[in-house]
């Protein structure tokens, strides 16, 4: 993933992070990565693993969906909001490419040390760490937070003393809905990203405007990561389909409108963060 991570950096473009909140979620994200000649992030929240089957069960699965689907454009699977040292360890022994380890909700000196923990796990093992400062606000698979921005001593100690690979900083975005607009700390990304020179992560994208999107790859955010607006897509399709045919019981056909919609969405977020013929 570095090597990745680091041309979407230098190239001013940035890899989507779509969560995968079950099987079919899988393989849509999968095509439509192909198609559109993307690299693609896939990622696992630690909330809501023993849901997906845990952690050997879903990577093994995404390689398998990868293989049996002949794909051919790089795929990361992602540990999202690793929130014990020994999920993160789980996570690495199972074969994931990258693990994020979220330690924003304690002391900066207990999430440098845990975080370095990680680190020195992963890095043993070819995974790359991200690590996170500040409050990300919301509620997003059982994330709860309220807004609290990153500050600058607090990334340059975690980014520096825990040698993490990409960095989470907190600056105004939200899991889940936004409630009113979205107001994403430019200035703060800038100074982050003249200091502290690794790729940065934005979480909680949905629902952030395009122009701003474009502002966050440019001042460094190299990885974003998406959930909330594909999550609606596939459930209003749902509902749709299950409330105009009250008969219908056969998967199949109520599942694959549904799909289609993961797909549109997972396809406008692929332009939107401008990867797509980046392989």
């Amino acid at each position: 993933m570095n090597t990745f991570i680091h041309k979407a950096k230098t190239e001013h473009y940035a890899i989507p992070q779509i969560n995968v909140n079950g099987l079919i979620w899988i393989e849509c994200i999968l095509k439509v990565a192909e198609k559109t000649r993307s690299p693609i992030i896939l990622g696992t929240t630690d909330k809501i693993i023993d849901f997906l089957g845990g952690y050997d069960f879903i990577c093994k699965t995404i390689r398998n969906k990868i293989e049996s689907m002949n794909i051919t454009v790089p795929v990361i699977i992602h540990l999202d909001h690793g929130l014990t040292v020994e999920g993160c360890k789980k996570a690495v022994d199972a074969g994931y490419d990258s693990v994020m380890f979220d330690g924003s909700k304690l002391p900066i000196e207990e999430n440098i040390e845990l975080t370095k923990q990680v680190v020195e796990y992963a890095h043993k093992n070819n995974v790359i760490v991200e690590g996170e400062v500040g409050a990300i606000g919301g509620n997003e698979d059982g994330v709860i937070g309220n807004v609290q921005y990153a500050k600058l001593e607090d990334c340059i100690n975690l980014a520096q003393k825990a040698h993490i690979d990409t960095l989470a900083p907190a600056l105004g975005s939200v899991h889940g809905k936004y409630k009113g607009e979205p107001n994403l700390g430019f200035k703060e990304m800038k100074e982050i990203q003249e200091t502290i020179d690794i790729p940065l992560v934005l979480h909680g994208a949905s629902g952030i405007s395009d122009e701003d999107l474009v502002k966050a790859i440019k001042l460094g955010h190299a990885k974003i990561n998406f959930n909330t607006e594909i999550n609606i897509a596939w459930s209003n399709e749902l509902r749709e389909v299950l409330t105009n045919d009250k008969s219908l019981f056969n998967p199949q056909q109520i599942l694959n409108p549904s799909k289609k919609a993961i797909e549109r969405t997972v396809e406008s977020i692929i332009y939107k963060c401008q990867s797509n013929g980046k392989v």
